[in-house]
């Protein structure tokens, strides 16, 4: 991990396109801006480990075909037993 100190509107760059800004710190809490190409997706960490909780929960919903079933358990080419 890379720690870095920042004051109040300075800049990080992530790359060519992602620029991250200090907007402003209070108490224990930092703003940060961030300007980043649209196809790039940014989420708070709690927003994202929601967004991969509920699509765990989705995928065991899904009910697999036998056939498929029987597939992805068979032995892989090269795979010991």
């Amino acid at each position: 991990m890379l720690v870095l100190a920042r004051k109040i509107d300075e800049k990080i760059k992530i790359g060519d396109d992602i620029e991250i800004t200090i907007l402003g710190i209070t108490g224990d809490t930092v703003r940060i801006g961030i300007e980043a190409p649209r196809h790039v997706r940014i989420l708070r960490n709690e927003v994202y480990e929601d967004i991969v909780k509920q699509n765990k929960e989705a995928f065991r919903q899904i009910e697999i075909p036998q056939e498929l079933q029987k597939i992805l358990n068979s032995k892989k080419p090269g795979q010991q037993e």
